[in-house]
């Protein structure tokens, strides 16, 4: 076999400007703007179709929305209940007649007599009668002090004769004007010395009690001592 090889092209030595390598760069740009410029002229033809196709759109159906008013239920009344079923009486039994018999009478013309008040109790009244203080601002003085109140006390004979010692409590009232009002006996020793302490109590003076600035009627209490001097 001969083998094939490739024969150097003397020729193209000869004439160098034979050789196309010389231009591929020039054919190369031609190419490329060939190719734009039949691109460009085919973007502007514009393309025609001979037959041209309805296209028909399928009618939707129209749903409409209504608004809803809210209706509101009235409550009607009961009906009224059904009247009783009359029971048949036999003709046989005979219904009396009842008489009603009033005793008391009604007189328009005469006056009413009204219930008699009720009777008014005993500490109701009491509480009434009671205007008096039993704690003011300013409690009443006795005048000349409870050494002179006892100077004035005399000694019972028959209290001296039992030996009866002790002290009395006597309760008052104390006016605005300072005296002494329904002097009693809250603790007594008995032999007489009770009545005389009162009768002591009832001479004493007193300075009155004040409330707000001005005189008022204050309870007081004051001991008198009766005590037996060898």
């Amino acid at each position: 076999m001969k083998e094939n090889k490739l024969k150097p092209n003397y020729e193209i030595r000869r004439r160098p400007e034979s050789n196309l390598r010389n231009y591929y760069t020039i054919l190369l740009e031609t190419g490329l703007i060939l190719a734009l410029l039949i691109l460009t002229a085919l973007a502007r033809i514009e393309l025609t179709a001979g037959d041209t196709e309805d296209i028909v759109m399928d009618e939707r159906e129209e749903v409409e929305m209504e608004e809803i008013i809210q209706t509101r239920q009235i409550e009607q009344p009961p009906p009224p209940p059904r009247p009783p079923v009359p029971v048949a009486v036999p003709n046989d039994q005979i219904i009396e007649d009842v008489d009603i018999m009033l005793d008391a009478e009604l007189d328009l013309g005469g006056t009413l007599e009204m219930p008699p008040p009720p009777p008014q109790r005993e500490e109701e009244s009491q509480e009434e009668e009671e205007d008096f203080f039993v704690l003011v601002e300013q409690m009443p003085e006795l005048i000349g002090g409870l050494q002179e109140l006892q100077r004035d006390v005399r000694y019972p004979e028959r209290a001296l004769r039992a030996n009866i010692e002790g002290r009395v409590i006597v309760q008052f009232i104390v006016n605005e004007k300072g005296e002494v009002e329904n002097p009693k006996v809250i603790r007594g020793i008995g032999g007489g010395c009770d009545e005389e302490a009162v009768r002591v109590v009832k001479q004493a003076k007193f300075k009155p009690g004040m409330q707000r600035g001005r005189p008022v009627r204050v309870q007081y209490n004051l001991p008198v001592i009766f005590r037996i001097r060898n």
